[in-house]
C-alpha cells in the first residue's frame, strides 16, 4: 500500500505541488474558525461571527468556478497568484479593521473568499502531466482526497495554536500569508508554468454543458448536504453528551474514517466502470450513515462517525475520475471547481435544514438527514446512470502534450473500463 503512494511522491514535482496546494489552501479550510474566534475577541456576537463566516463561504462558492474558468483560458500563473494576493489582502484588510462598521467588515469577507485561488481544481488538472501513468492518476486522486481530509483535520488546530500562543488577528494575518505562499511554490513550478488548457468551444455554460457533470455535481450536492447536517446534528448530541470535547471527538472520527477508507481505496488498482462503482461506494457511504440515528454512548457514537466517513474519500476520488472524463475540452480546472462549489453549497443547505429539524426532533432526527440526503444522492446516480456512462471521448490522448506550449489537444486518459 504504502508504495503506491510513495511511487507517486516520488515522481518529480509531485510531493511539491501536493504540499503546496494543501499549504495555499489552508486559509480556505480554517476561514470558519478563525473568523469565529477573532470576532469573539473582539467582543462580537456569534450571529455576526456565523454571517461573517457565511460571506466568506458564499463568495468562495461564486468565485471558484469563475477563477477556474479563468485558469483555463489564461494558464495557472496568471491568475492563481494574484487572486491569492488579492484575497489574502481582503482576509488581511478584515483582521486590520476589524468588525466595525459591518458592511465594510462584509466587503474584505466576500473579497477573500470570491478570490481564493481554485488550487485544488489546479492540481487535478496537473497531475496527468505530472505522473503520466493513468492508474497513478487515480491513485493520486485518492491521496488527494485523503490529504484534504488531513487538512480540515489539522488546519483548525493550528488556528487555535496560534490563537493561544499570539492573538486572533495574528492568526488571521498568518493564514493569509501562508495562503500566497502556497500558492507561489505551485505557480512558479515547470508543470504549473507550462500547463496549457486545449482551445475550448466558446459557450457561456463553459463546464456545465456536459450533462454528466451535471448529473455528479447534482449527486454530491446531496452528498454535500449529508455531511452539512451530520456537523449540526453532532452540536446538538454533544451537548448532551459530555459538551465541546465529544463534537472534537465526532469530528475526528469523520475524518478518521475518510483518511482510512482513502488510503485503502486509492492503493488498489480497480476494475469495472468507474461510473457503476461510484454507486457502490455512495450506497455503503448511505447506509454507514443511518446507524447514528441511535445516538448511543459517546465511545460508541466516535465509533459510528468513524464508520461513517469510512466512504468519503474513496466517493470523491472516484466522483474525480468522473469529473474529468466528463469535462468539455478545455474545461477540466473549471469543471473540478465546480465540485469544489456544489459540495460547499450543499454543506451549507444541509447546516439550514438540519438546524430545524434537530430543534424538532433532537440530534437521532439531525443524523437521519444524512441518511436521507445520501439516498437522495444514490438516486440520482441511479436516475442518470446512461448520462454519466456516455462519456463521449473514447480515444486515449498522448499525455506529453498537455505542456505543449503550442496549446496542442489537451490530455486526457481515456478511463476505459479503470478507474
Amino acid at each position: 500500500m504504502a508504495a503506491g503512494y510513495l511511487e507517486i511522491l516520488r515522481a518529480r514535482h509531485a510531493a511539491r505541488l501536493l504540499a503546496g496546494t494543501l499549504v495555499g489552501r489552508l486559509p480556505n479550510a480554517t476561514a470558519a474558525i478563525a473568523v469565529v474566534l477573532f470576532v469573539r475577541a473582539g467582543g462580537g456576537t456569534y450571529s455576526l461571527a456565523g454571517a461573517l463566516a457565511a460571506v466568506y463561504g458564499v463568495a468562495n462558492a461564486v468565485g471558484q468556478p469563475l477563477l477556474g474558468r479563468l485558469v483555463d483560458l489564461y494558464g495557472q500563473p496568471r491568475v492563481q497568484l494574484p487572486a491569492a494576493v488579492v484575497s489574502a489582502l481582503g482576509m488581511g484588510a478584515f483582521a486590520l479593521a476589524g468588525t466595525e462598521p459591518v458592511a465594510l467588515a462584509c466587503a474584505a469577507m466576500a473579497v477573500a473568499g470570491l478570490f481564493t485561488p481554485p488550487l485544488e481544481g489546479g492540481l487535478r488538472a496537473l497531475w496527468p502531466s505530472v505522473l503520466g501513468k493513468e492508474e497513478q492518476v487515480h491513485t493520486a486522486y485518492a491521496m488527494d482526497a485523503v490529504a484534504q481530509e488531513v487538512m480540515f483535520t489539522v488546519g483548525p488546530l493550528l488556528v487555535t495554536l496560534c490563537v493561544s500562543l499570539w492573538s486572533a488577528q495574528a492568526a488571521l494575518l498568518i493564514l493569509a500569508v501562508i495562503g500566497v505562499l502556497g500558492a507561489l511554490s505551485v505557480v512558479v513550478s515547470e508543470p504549473s508554468r507550462a500547463w496549457r488548457s486545449a482551445p475550448r468551444e466558446a459557450h457561456w455554460l463553459g463546464a456545465l454543458r456536459s450533462p454528466g457533470l451535471l448529473a455528479l455535481l447534482g449527486a454530491f450536492l446531496f452528498v454535500g448536504m449529508a455531511l452539512g447536517s451530520i456537523t449540526v446534528a453532532a452540536v446538538s448530541y454533544a451537548d448532551a453528551h459530555g459538551g465541546d470535547v465529544v463534537y472534537g471527538w465526532l469530528m475526528a472520527g469523520i475524518g478518521l474514517g475518510a483518511l482510512l477508507g482513502g488510503v485503502v481505496y486509492g492503493a488498489r488498482r480497480w476494475g469495472g466502470a468507474p461510473e457503476r462503482r461510484l454507486r457502490v461506494l455512495v450506497a455503503l457511504l448511505a447506509v454507514c450513515y443511518v446507524p447514528l440515528v441511535l445516538v448511543p454512548g459517546p465511545v460508541a457514537m466516535t465509533g459510528l462517525a468513524t464508520l461513517a466517513g469510512v466512504f468519503l474519500a474513496p466517493s470523491i476520488a472516484c466522483a474525480f475520475v468522473l469529473v474529468d472524463r466528463h469535462a468539455p475540452t478545455g474545461t477540466v480546472t473549471e469543471a473540478f471547481s465546480w465540485l469544489v462549489t456544489t459540495f460547499t453549497v450543499g454543506a451549507s443547505v444541509g447546516t439550514g435544514v438540519a438546524g430545524p429539524v434537530v430543534e424538532w426532533g433532537g440530534a437521532g432526527r439531525g443524523f437521519a438527514v444524512a441518511g436521507v440526503a445520501g439516498a437522495a444522492a444514490l438516486v440520482v446516480l441511479l436516475a442518470t446512470g446512461r448520462v454519466l456512462a456516455a462519456t463521449g471521448r473514447g480515444e486515449v490522448v498522448a499525455v506529453s502534450s498537455e505542456n505543449d506550449p503550442n496549446r496542442a489537444v489537451e490530455p486526457r486518459f481515456s478511463s476505459g473500463d479503470r478507474a
